[in-house]
């Protein structure tokens, strides 16, 4: 069994969709399973819908126009009697019956069962067109076979009852199925964190034990940095798991987080590949022989710089660690990067739902704080000691740390 991620990127438009068949027509559809994304950026204007609603401003315009690209896009792939169109409007008046009869305040619910219909649909256009396209696959609900918590928008997998679940699907057939989402135990949707598709994937190819994965991307495999940032970057042929673990715990954009650990644990084979060229063999991840030690550079946006001192300036002991590291479970902020002295805690934070300002409100009734918004993280990986002079130039660094071969700034 394969599996084939496609992303947003992939299907935002009738052309891409049908590169997707080319794509396969490439590879060989046969005992695959693919997961595709929401179609461009649905997931964006679905989380607008989402915030209107609490609100109270008018969220069914926005419901209309995310409808009515879908169904532009289906315009491109199917005759103009399809049944698809159909399925489209279901969703979408499912997407509005579920906001009218809504009693829960919890954010994070209503997002998730909101949110998730991007990858329904998408998946559902897909599934059709290609069955049109003689590539003949079965359409399944991720929900079905992907269980987890109920820890909305960051759900936790259960392993043992999703790996028995995809275990009951043939590896003969071919399927495809939605990206970012699962459900919990009274089947309500939870998705797996932004970006989860990549994760689906892993989550799926450990499942089945297939004999490898491939994430079609529009770069052409893991790149020593982000070309739209970084002048002269190579494409990394081969790397190790454990590489493309740090890559992506310091934000690497091109590969999920949590993909990797599922796949290094039953060694089954990871390839990103260009779904713009696909005959290109892109970027191997497996086994640490296997691994290039090149100079890469990653830029992660959008973090928090967060000074920490004791009121009485005495020294931050293990109960102040206690309390600091409570509070940031509590509103689910990451740590990206720490450094403590005597009487200080620097911390560069990531906060993906919108939480900073309570944690630092409710950090301030034990604490003195200074917090600058809209810092940098910059990442060198490999990094060649004897020139390191060079990353420091036109920069105001605010925190570094350098550790083995890698450096590491927090920059404004």
């Amino acid at each position: 069994m394969k599996v084939f991620k496609f992303g947003g990127a992939s299907v935002k438009d009738a052309e891409s969709v049908k590169n997707v068949a080319l794509v396969l027509e490439n590879q060989g559809f046969k005992s695959c399973l693919m997961v595709v994304s929401a179609m461009g950026k649905t997931t964006n204007a679905l989380e607008k819908v989402v915030a209107n609603y609490f609100a109270k401003v008018d969220y069914q315009q926005e419901i209309e126009n995310i409808k009515q690209f879908h169904i532009d896009i289906a315009k491109g792939l199917f005759q103009e009697k399809h049944p698809v169109f159909a399925e489209i409007n279901l969703f979408f008046d499912d997407i509005d019956s579920f906001l009218r009869r809504n009693k829960s305040p919890n954010y994070n619910f209503v997002y998730d069962q909101v949110v998730s219909c991007g990858e329904m649909i998408s998946s559902k256009i897909v599934s059709e067109f290609l069955n049109e396209s003689q590539f003949e696959n079965n359409w399944l609900d991720a929900r079905d076979y992907i269980k987890t918590d109920n820890t909305y928008r960051e759900g936790v997998v259960n392993w043992k009852e999703t790996e028995e679940n995809i275990q009951k699907l043939s590896k003969e057939k071919n399927y495809i199925t939605q990206g970012f989402i699962a459900s919990d135990e009274h089947n309500f949707t939870v998705t797996l964190g932004r970006e989860g598709s990549d994760y689906t994937a892993a989550i799926f190819a450990f499942g089945f034990d297939a004999s490898e994965m491939t994430i079609w991307k529009d770069v052409p495999g893991v790149m020593t940095g982000d070309p739209r940032i970084f002048e002269n970057v190579e494409l990394l042929d081969s790397i190790s798991y454990e590489e493309a673990i740090e890559m992506a715990y310091y934000g690497a954009s091109v590969i999920h987080p949590k993909t990797l650990q599922p796949l290094k644990q039953k060694n089954i084979p990871f390839f990103v590949k260009s779904f713009i060229d696909p005959s290109k063999a892109g970027t191997k991840v497996g086994n640490a022989s296997d691994n290039q030690y090149l100079e890469s550079y990653i830029l992660k946006k959008e973090q928090y710089y967060l000074t920490v001192n004791t009121r009485d300036f005495s020294f931050i002991a293990e109960n102040h660690m206690k309390e600091i590291f409570s509070l940031l479970l509590k509103y689910n902020i990451k740590v990206s990067l720490m450094q403590n002295s005597a009487i200080s805690l620097e911390l560069c934070l990531e906060d993906k739902f919108g939480h900073i300002d309570e944690f630092v409100q409710d950090l301030q009734n034990g604490f003195s704080t200074n917090l600058l918004k809209d810092v940098s993280l910059f990442t060198v990986r490999n990094a060649k000691i004897d020139e390191l002079d060079k990353f420091y130039k036109d920069k105001k660094v605010l925190l570094e740390q350098l550790s083995k071969n890698t450096l590491q700034m927090v920059i404004q």
